[in-house]
């Protein structure tokens, strides 16, 4: 493996000695590590060999053999995050629409400034860079969504066990529980179970505007409103027979909940600016955070959705109701996070067993992260629970009073409050809670209101008076 320290490895494929020692000299001079080859053909066989691993390709255009757009293709193919810049004399508008649409990262006309080119050699390491890390992330994010659900505590086996069974019988499912106990991981192991041949399409309910959503769940045809130059296919039609996921359903303005029910009861769709009805057959597991029985009596979710999407209702339990499976998912984490040889020391687990959790297992697992970056050494402590700069838990605030208050790892500490000598502004403190709290969900005022324990409307009043006080950030 290649070490991340490093310096960027820089192949330059020019025919030109006078140019290739320029090319050499100035990107040297910027840190690089330099490989100088006289032909395309030398490149390409660089390229397709397992080392050295290059980040970014600086080619001619014009050379013996292949010319520096099949050096590019060559690049693409062998490592589809290496960054090709290709330089030329001869620039032509055609040629850089062609390099950019082959997948060069740039085009640079000779001749060029020193400093243009240094720029240009960073600007495209970053976009490589960048381009790894999201590929890394994607692969992670995949990797956790088909990961299984590990539990040791019978009532999350028994969960188990009735998602199993109906996940066979193709029923809609209504999924319950906090934030962060795993609906989207049970949404697509009842899919898997299902044996169904469609896709399984999750959308987030409460990440659009009703016009958008509405868009995004049942797609447009051409020329339905300005702009739509193609037709579009909705979530609901993606998951023809397959599954789709309504995550946060609790957030669906009530002008959407009538068309859904709709969709559900007759499963057919109406794409926005269309005249034929599109049958879809698809099974549905709704999820929420919210209590929907008391939503539908306060007149904010349409009682007969609720019971066409509650035909098996399932609740999730929170991780403080599942003690058992924290050192389970401890050492779960760990391996996936590629530290399999990390151990955890007996009072850090002791004081993890305690922790209340109210993000559940998603903020367990952010913790645990946390801690992997910024440990001291393979095993884990607690002074690798404590935020950085502030050490381990004191003796003054020991474990069993419910653990070190972690505002990165989001640890709450019941009891844990330490009152100043000089005391403190009540409002002031109610006020940092509250945006503490709209930041933790992205500004969604509906989830803190909920995280908060009070109404919506409560919130919102609390919001305008800080703006009324002055800019709340």
């Amino acid at each position: 493996m290649r070490d991340p320290a490093a310096p960027p490895r820089v192949l330059v494929a020019e025919d030109d000695a006078s140019m290739r020692r320029i090319l050499e000299f100035n990107l040297v001079e910027e840190g690089f590590e330099v490989h100088l080859v006289e032909r395309g053909d030398d490149a390409i066989a660089l390229l397709s060999a397992d080392e050295p691993r290059f980040d970014l390709v600086l080619s001619d255009v014009k050379m013996p053999g292949a010319d520096g757009l099949a050096v590019l293709r060559a690049a693409k193919r062998a490592h589809p995050d290496v960054q090709v810049i290709l330089v030329t004399a001869f620039g032509t508008v055609d040629h850089a629409i062609e390099a950019m649409a082959a997948g060069a990262a740039d085009y640079i006309t000779k001749p060029f400034q020193r400093a243009e080119l240094k720029a240009r050699a960073r600007q495209a390491l970053e976009r490589g860079s960048l381009a790894r890390e999201n590929r890394e992330l994607r692969q992670r994010a995949a990797a956790d969504t088909e990961a299984p659900i590990l539990s040791a505590s019978p009532r999350m086996v028994e969960v188990l066990r009735v998602v199993d069974r109906v996940a066979r019988a193709g029923v809609t499912v209504l999924l319950t529980g906090e934030s962060g106990t795993g609906k989207e991981l049970v949404a697509r192991r009842i899919h898997r179970e299902s044996g169904r041949s469609g896709a399984f399409v999750p959308v987030n309910c409460a990440a659009l505007p009703a016009a958008l959503l509405e868009n995004e769940l049942f797609g447009h045809e051409r020329g339905a409103f300005t702009g739509a130059d193609r037709a579009r296919v909705g979530r609901f039609e993606q998951a023809h027979r397959g599954t789709l996921m309504l995550d946060e359903v609790g957030e669906l303005p009530l002008e959407l909940q009538a068309k859904i029910l709709r969709v559900l009861e007759e499963r057919v769709v109406d794409r926005l600016g269309g005249r034929e009805r599109v049958p879809v057959e698809v099974a549905v597991v709704a999820a929420t955070n919210r209590d929907l029985a008391a939503a539908v009596r306060e007149g904010a979710f349409r009682e007969d959705l609720y019971h066409r999407l509650s035909v098996i209702p399932i609740r999730l339990p929170p991780l403080r109701e599942r003690r058992d499976d924290i050192p389970l998912l401890i050492r779960h984490f760990l391996e996936r996070l590629g530290a399999p040889q990390v151990s955890v020391a007996p009072a850090l687990l002791a004081e993890l067993e305690r922790a209340p959790w109210p993000g559940n297992v998603r903020q367990l697992r952010n913790t645990i992260e946390r801690m992997l970056l910024l440990r001291r050494s393979d095993v884990l402590d607690l002074g690798d629970l404590a935020p950085p700069g502030e050490g381990a838990p004191s003796e003054a605030a020991p474990a069993s009073s419910g653990g070190a208050a972690d505002a990165a790892g989001g640890l709450l500490v019941p009891g844990g409050v330490v009152l100043p000598e000089e005391g403190f502004s009540l409002p002031e403190l109610e006020k940092e809670l509250v945006l503490k709290a709209l930041a933790r969900f992205d500004g969604n005022r509906s989830a803190a209101a909920r995280y908060l324990g009070v109404p919506r409307h409560v919130l919102l009043y609390r919001l305008s008076k800080y703006e009324d006080e002055g800019s709340p950030g």
